[in-house]
């Protein structure tokens, strides 16, 4: 008897395992109790007790949390190299040497716990709040213009104060168009070959935001915001032919925008020749101070905390120059540095949202991508600026910048991206997403 038990309980091990090979099998049993809980722990392998703490590691992408983690980290020392002179400043009198540095351990404190949250909330869930959400940021956007609401900085309104942080609607606003835009695309799916039907609202939607962050004025926002619109409808499947006409009529609107904007015209003049006697000491300050500091640095830098141009010369060195800062201090080798570590996070996240994709989680696949975009397209601005490639314009570096909202809005489209990865871990495994 024991030994025709013993058979029949291999006999339903093995098939088991058959079954766990075969691509979103619905789980069951234990595992399908711990997913009606409050708070999602997801399907790691809880049937075996001396598995479960290996396979929910696992489940993690290890890999990229270590680049993130590199990026948060040297992103923290720079911040605080860059912005330690400031108090030297009579405008900064007030603050003390490690005020900036404080601020931003708090904002990386609160954006890992906000991360954390964001984590355990399923990808369902995220598409059913997509609508809210999107509208919460219009509101948000329409709040900052009203006085006494927003909060202005160098004729910038484009902040609300909660006390501890400054939140600055914007940074929501791309993590909000990133998942509305993506469950547009998954509703829209069997009219996308049709321009009024699948194009038009959403360009409808973009546009409404793109009116209150140029009323701000942040350009630099609505940039980024249409650019990862427009690639979530490429990537949706929206016909070659309306993409480029929707490219068309954005970089028309982008030109016409520049040439009635005198200031704006300013800064292109000064992005060609950005060390005349005309613009050396106007708009082409920045750039110029920028272009400064990475030839100082060279090939390997003047070292951690040697550099002069952080010295009250570079504006915003702590925040959308902080490129500039890392070339001076570490040189040609701390700048390729940090483009390889942005170049394979971007893969990386894209090679994600393609895995969901393939099984069939097209939602989830789209919302990754369209996260890789927003860090890949604005970390290429951000870049592209201090390195005098791109005319200047106020984009901070993802993840390193100094700056509340922005980097917890990065981390929590980080603990999305995880989530994704992990549920498509999941179901390769057999589990229930």
């Amino acid at each position: 008897m024991s030994d025709s038990l013993s058979i029949s309980q291999r006999l339903h091990m093995g098939f088991a395992r058959l079954l766990a090979l075969v691509p979103g099998r619905v789980s069951g049993g234990a595992s399908a109790g711990v997913q009606s809980l409050p708070v999602n722990l997801g399907d790691y392998g809880l049937n075996s007790h001396s598995r479960g703490n290996a396979a929910r590691m696992q489940s993690v992408d290890q890999a990229l949390l270590w680049v993130v983690g590199a990026l948060l980290l040297w992103g923290m020392v720079m911040v605080y190299s860059a912005s330690i002179a400031m108090p030297d400043n009579p405008k900064f009198a007030r603050y003390s040497h490690t005020h900036f540095l404080t601020r931003h351990v708090i904002s990386m404190v609160v954006g890992f716990i906000v991360a954390l949250l964001a984590f355990q909330i399923r990808m369902e869930t995220w598409e059913k709040l997509a609508k809210p959400l999107f509208l919460l940021a219009l509101v948000l956007l329409a709040l900052v213009l009203v006085p006494f609401i927003g909060k202005g900085v160098n004729g910038a309104r484009r902040w609300i104060s909660f006390g501890v942080m400054n939140f600055q609607p914007s940074e929501l606003a791309k993590l909000a168009t990133i998942i509305y835009a993506a469950d547009y695309m998954v509703r829209k799916m069997d009219v996308k070959e049709k321009f009024f039907k699948a194009v038009w609202p959403m360009g409808a939607a973009v546009g409404l935001a793109g009116v209150f962050l140029l009323a701000e004025p942040d350009m630099g926002a609505f940039m980024v915001i249409a650019t990862v619109a427009m690639g979530i409808l490429f990537l949706g499947g929206v016909n070659a032919r309306m993409f480029f006409l929707i490219l068309g009529v954005l970089i028309l609107a982008f030109v016409v925008m520049i040439a009635e904007s005198p200031w704006r015209r300013e800064r292109i003049f000064a992005y060609l020749d950005p060390f005349s006697a005309e613009h050396a000491l106007g708009k082409g300050y920045q750039l110029t101070h920028s272009l400064i500091a990475i030839g100082r640095g060279e090939i390997w830098g003047v070292g951690l905390g040697g550099s002069v141009e952080k010295l009250h010369w570079l504006p915003e060195a702590h925040t959308d120059f902080l490129l500039a800062v890392i070339g001076e201090e570490f040189g040609l080798v701390g700048v390729t540095l940090v483009i390889c570590l942005f170049l394979w996070l971007s893969r990386r996240i894209m090679v994600i949202g393609r895995q969901a994709i393939a099984l069939e989680k097209v939602f989830a696949g789209l919302v990754a991508q369209g996260v890789g975009i927003w860090i890949g397209f604005q970390a290429f601005i951000n870049m592209g600026v201090n390195l005098g490639a791109l005319p200047t314009k106020g984009l901070t570096l993802p993840l390193m910048s100094y700056g509340g909202s922005a980097i917890l809005m990065n981390l929590v489209a980080i603990a999305i991206v995880l989530r994704i990865d992990a549920e498509n871990k999941q179901m390769m495994r057999g589990g229930r997403a």
